[in-house]
């Protein structure tokens, strides 16, 4: 019977019996793309990936359970058991044992839930971790999963290593005194190269081929052990001779006592010796014995490791893994007790390979010792091979690894590089010493998989849905707590060296990782941070604001950032850890076809990315610039992060110039192409903005209580030149008096201290603080009040030395101007809501006006702060009388920025 699809299931099954076409069409329509040239052995269905009939894949038990068993066996069982129980005692033995199963356990969990949560492919651990965690922190945790396995390999290729030395070297079990192997460093490295160039050969020939052997090779090693624990029972107590390779001490012969209560009682607690394996015969100590003890339970990943070759890993992994966990779980226990009960704990410290002649038949265990470590070394090659693949697949670390991806579904170059490094690993004398570095590498692996588990389950994913119902936050918590706290007490050092190796490389891959690849695969700091975010923005109550931490929060109409480059890149100085919007509206209207603005949205996204700015994107589409730019006022920003601020540029017939071109840009580039495709230039000719439209928008900011800035001549601001230090740059200057009222406006108003203190913030960014910021006023005695209106005093305090006063209890260091020429203007018949105010302001007055100012900006100055008179409301020709007004005023200045506040944004108060 043919299987059905599930539409929620990204990767599914397909009878070979029924047409792939056929059955996906009937089931999903017939206009769903269709892609059938993959080398993975799927079919790309739309957004479903679907497994082509006839792909050669393994089943649960050869593909899972014998790896997992096979790996976890490895050095330990036949030729570690007697360090263990030597040296900790049987108690201490067996609560290690509890205690590195437990974290296991808890690892197991988050394993079988990332592994039941979505389609798991080629790639295991690393490939679960990846796209979970994202490009950063599981490439880095994937490359130390890979440099595990590398060393895994090392250690069980010694490990087999010394099973042939101890059956077939010289005075060896096997062949007694009438020769053997020879036996020297030298010839241990020849032996572990020799199986090393084995492992090569079999992973060349194939994972598949590896598999469908593991349970022959499970077989063989069962009936090994099950003699083994028979020989406990039938061998009659003897003297065994100490190995030749023994050196501290000087008796030959050691206690064999069977099956006695003495000998148990004896081994019970610790008595740690010197372990004769190394060179000076090195002190063995708690530590040590949990570091060989842990090797036995790092290959319980092997089977997740095999993902690529399984037919359904998200059903194999969590069930083979789990048995074989509890099937070595009791092999350990029954053999620390047996041990423990017939064997003394000189022949234990002494003679680690003790099951060899206490064997009713040696052999047994000699094929034992040899295929349980030689198959552990393959799968742990295999492994590793498998896990650089996967990095390079992703393009993770670039053209580096880009040569590891194979066409033919077998990696024989990331084979031939794990098989390299591995060669290196073997040079290590001591299966000890490299058991301590095994251990540490993959606890550090099990830390990752349970911190993403447990990042998944406290973002609250909607996503995260594992069919494994036994996994909690609390499993993966524990298991993230036992991982940290056992491996800095098995090796601090170690493991400060593995924390810093995968904070280097998190930074590393986090400058250098692919951009593309973390919207395709998710990342769970993006989750984390959500869901954070989404807490605390609740948490930032509007009615709470107060002046003292009030910051800028600015959105920046643009209509082409090819001409506003300069400008963005200012606005993002003068924010100051504030809010930055960059707003941009298209005139048209919804017809049904789909979102018209989703295409340039990724543009703006790239041009943040390009600029470097810390700036969020708000487009809108509206009938009109007008109603689109009142919209953006209004609904930028959410809960109490919104802009309190609107800059935009100024309206005038400058000729547009494109940053993104010009040659001696430091923002051109070739991301946008120039036919307008991203960002076309400016609205020309009819399409241009009215003025009154655009006096309008102002008014329209005003009137929902926002502070207004005009920007202009911001295409001369080189700010590589103000970064740079340019001594062509020395200033900012605020000028507080109104253009249009000089006589009566109060310098210390709230629209004049707002336009210092944005003066402040732009000093006190960072590029901009070896500029001084100067103040400048007009000697109009009568209208200069600090904090009234009322005349001061003929035998008041100077102008100056209020303003610096003032300054001074602001903390804001300038220098104060005080300008005796400024013209006079007689305004006083007129107030401010007088329409035709723009139409009698004297043409020489701007004039007067303006060379006052550019005459000080010509002193060096980078920046210029006026104040903004309010725009007219309704009348197009006022509107274009208002926009000549500050045209003639701003003429020829350095880049100056119109600002009209409505909002106290300055506090003398602690």
């Amino acid at each position: 019977m043919a299987e059905t699809l599930d539409p929620l299931s990204p990767t599914v099954n397909i009878s070979p019996r029924i047409g792939i076409l056929q059955k996906l069409r009937t089931r999903f329509g017939r206009n769903v793309p269709i892609n059938r040239n993959n080398s993975e052995g799927y079919v790309e269905f739309g957004e479903f990936r679907v497994e082509r009939p006839g792909i050669k894949k393994v089943g649960t038990f050869a593909g899972v359970f014998c790896p997992v068993v096979l790996s976890m066996f490895s050095a330990l069982v036949f030729i570690r058991m007697g360090y263990l129980v030597g040296n900790a005692g049987l108690l201490v033995t067996l609560a290690q044992f509890a205690v590195a199963y437990l974290i296991v356990l808890f690892t197991v969990t988050s394993i079988c839930a990332i592994s039941t949560n979505g389609a798991v492919e080629g790639g295991g651990v690393y490939f679960m971790l990846s796209r979970t965690l994202g490009p950063e922190f599981g490439g880095a945790i994937g490359t130390l999963f890979f440099f595990a396995n590398v060393v895994s390999s090392a250690l069980c290729i010694s490990a087999c290593t010394e099973a042939l030395v101890e059956n077939f070297g010289t005075n060896g079990y096997l062949v007694g005194e009438s020769g053997g192997i020879p036996d020297s460093w030298w010839y241990r490295f020849l032996y572990r190269s020799v199986l090393n160039a084995v492992g090569l050969g079999v992973s060349l020939a194939g994972a598949s081929l590896f598999a469908r052997t593991s349970l022959a090779i499970w077989v063989t090693m069962l009936v090994c052990l099950a003699s083994a624990f028979l020989s406990f029972f039938i061998t009659s107590p003897a003297q065994i001779e100490k190995p030749d390779s023994n050196h501290l001490i000087n008796t030959t012969y050691l206690n064999y006592t069977g099956l006695s209560v003495s000998t148990l009682a004896s081994n019970l607690y610790p008595q740690y010796g010197r372990d004769y394996t190394t060179a000076s015969g090195q002190l063995v100590d708690f530590a040590s014995v949990l570091g060989v003890l842990f090797t036995g339970v790092t290959g319980v990943m092997a089977g997740a490791n095999m993902s690529g070759e399984l037919k359904h890993p998200s059903r194999s992994i969590p069930r083979g893994t789990l048995a074989a966990l509890l099937f070595t779980a009791a092999s350990y226990a029954a053999l620390s007790l047996l041990t423990a009960a017939t064997c003394s704990r000189e022949l234990l410290q002494n003679n680690y390979v003790y099951l060899l002649p206490i064997n009713v038949w040696p052999p047994f265990i000699a094929v034992g010792m040899i295929v349980a470590t030689f198959s552990a070394a393959l799968s742990n090659l295999i492994g590793a091979s498998r896990v650089l693949e996967a990095l390079a697949k992703d393009d993770i670390f670039g053209f580096l690894l880009r040569p590891m991806v194979s066409r033919s579904g077998n990696p024989v170059l990331a084979v031939v590089v794990s098989w390299a490094l591995v060669q290196v690993g073997v040079a290590a004398d001591s299966l000890n010493a490299i058991a301590q570095v095994n251990s540490v590498l993959f606890m550090t692996s099990y830390f990752a998989i349970n911190l993403a588990c447990l990042g998944l389950e406290l973002a609250s994913a909607p996503n995260f849905r594992p069919t494994f119902r036994q996994f909690s936050w609390a499993t993966s918590l524990a298991g993230l707590c036992g991982s940290a706290a056992l491996m800095f007490s098995l090796r601090a050092l170690y493991a400060a060296g593995g924390a810093l190796a995968a904070a280097g490389l998190v930074l590393a891959l986090h400058l250098l990782s692919p951009a593309a690849a973390e919207p395709k695969w998710g990342s769970l700091s993006q989750a984390l941070i959500f869901h954070q975010v989404r807490k605390y923005l609740l948490l930032l109550d509007p009615r709470r604001e107060h002046v003292k931490f009030w910051r800028p929060q600015m959105l920046l109409l643009v209509a082409s950032p090819r001409q506003s480059a300069p400008l963005i890149d200012f606005v993002n100085d003068q924010k100051k850890g504030g809010l930055f919007v960059l707003g941009h509206v298209r005139v048209g209207r919804l017809d049904g076809a789909g979102d018209p603005l989703a295409e340039e949205h990724q543009y703006w996204l790239k041009l943040i990315d390009h600029l470097k700015v810390k700036a969020f994107v708000e487009l809108c589409l509206a009938e009109s610039v007008r109603s689109g730019a009142a919209h953006l006022a209004r609904l930028s920003g959410l809960g109490a992060m919104k802009p309190d601020t609107v800059l935009l540029g100024f309206w005038d017939d400058a000729q547009p110039r494109d940053f993104f071109r010009e040659p001696e840009s430091p923002y051109r580039t070739e991301l946008f192409d120039a036919g307008g495709g991203a960002f076309p230039a400016r609205r020309a000719g009819a399409a241009r903005l009215p003025p009154a439209e655009y006096v309008r928008i102002l008014s329209d900011v005003l009137c929902v209580n926002k502070n207004v800035c005009i920007c202009r001549h911001f295409h001369l601001l080189d700010m590589a030149a103000v970064e740079r230090k340019s001594p062509s740059l020395k200033y900012i200057d605020v000028w507080l008096v109104d253009l249009l009222a000089p006589s009566r406006e109060e310098a210390f108003s709230v629209r004049g201290l707002f336009a210092l203190q944005l003066a402040a913030v732009v000093r006190s960014a960072r590029g901009w603080q070896h500029l001084q910021l100067r103040v400048h006023t007009t000697r109009h005695e009568a209208s200069l009040t600090v904090g009234s209106g009322d005349s001061p005093a003929p035998d008041g305090p100077p102008l100056q030395q209020r303003l610096e006063e003032l300054l001074k209890l602001l903390r804001i260091n300038a220098t104060t101007h005080i300008i005796s020429d400024w013209p006079k203007l007689d305004l006083s018949r007129w107030s401010d809501t007088d329409e035709d105010l723009y139409q009698r302001v004297p043409a020489t007055y701007l004039k007067t006006v303006n060379s006052i100012v550019r005459e000080r900006c010509e002193q060096g100055t980078a920046v210029t702060f006026v104040q903004l008179s309010a725009p007219p409301r309704e009348a197009d020709e006022l509107c274009e009388q208002y926009l000549q007004v500050l045209d003639e005023f701003t003429k020829d200045l350095s880049p100056t920025i119109l600002v009209r506040g409505l909002k106290s944004v300055t506090s003398t108060s602690l």
